[in-house]
């Protein structure tokens, strides 16, 4: 029984000592999403993945709490926010076109697509197909959690704040994490950084654009064509 209320205690003061890096994560993720997602939804959600988080941890696996919080409150976050998916099947199906577009030109040179190209082979002018990789971001969360879905179907991520993991499933999200580094670490030196700047350093996209010296919406055009470009080169899992 101490024991038990011992764990409770610690439980309780992790939860109090990492309450603000929800919001943190909370407000992050707001302003990538529309003005109709309430930032205290996000928070509830994260609270509940801190919560979990706080009863599977274990340090023996080498993570950082805060680490294993972080992913955890997203995967939560992002829960909440699939249950009502805003964006119209129009972007889900355009976002697939570029991905493929992107494949087929990249197995047909041998080298990353360019934005002229995948432009043609989709017949559309650049200011068009700029607009689609506008459209993409400003209308649907990305993180690496969806880098498998079609926006109709579900990939690997789709269950990333859930506590109903299958150890085979345990085995597969490994095997994507190694494969899904592999990819990053193979894009072009840009859309590399700003996946660095927006992950891992959380800049927002003028930030962004600040720092490589191009325009917000530019950023934002890069940031979904990373996107794109991570999902034709993965599209081998979605196959399996």
């Amino acid at each position: 029984m101490y024991s038990k209320a011992q764990a409770q205690d610690s439980q309780h003061q992790l939860i109090e000592r990492y309450a603000p890096l929800v919001k943190r994560i909370a407000y992050h993720l707001l302003a990538r999403l529309p003005a109709n997602v309430q930032v205290d939804d996000l928070i509830q959600a994260g609270m509940i993945g801190l919560l979990e988080a706080s009863k599977k941890y274990d340090s023996s696996k080498g993570a950082s709490f805060e680490t294993f919080a972080g992913i955890r409150i997203r995967g939560s976050m992002l829960d909440e926010v699939r249950k009502g998916d805003w964006a119209p099947r129009s972007v889900h199906r355009n976002s697939r076109m570029v991905s493929d577009a992107i494949r087929l030109i990249e197995a047909r040179t041998g080298r990353d697509a360019k934005d002229q190209e995948v432009a043609a082979e989709l017949q559309l002018s650049i200011e068009d197909y700029y607009g689609i990789l506008g459209d993409t971001l400003g209308s649907r969360l990305f993180s690496f959690d969806d880098l498998l879905q079609d926006g109709d179907q579900g990939g690997l991520g789709e269950d990333a704040g859930s506590n109903h993991h299958e150890p085979s499933r345990d085995l597969e999200d490994q095997r994507f994490q190694a494969a899904l580094a592999d990819a990053i670490a193979q894009l072009p030196e840009r859309e590399r950084l700003v996946l660095a700047l927006y992950y891992d350093e959380e800049l927002n996209l003028k930030e962004i654009g600040a720092v490589l010296g191009v325009s917000e919406s530019r950023v934002s055009q890069l940031h979904s064509q990373c996107a794109a470009r991570l999902r034709a080169r993965l599209g081998d899992w979605r196959a399996r």
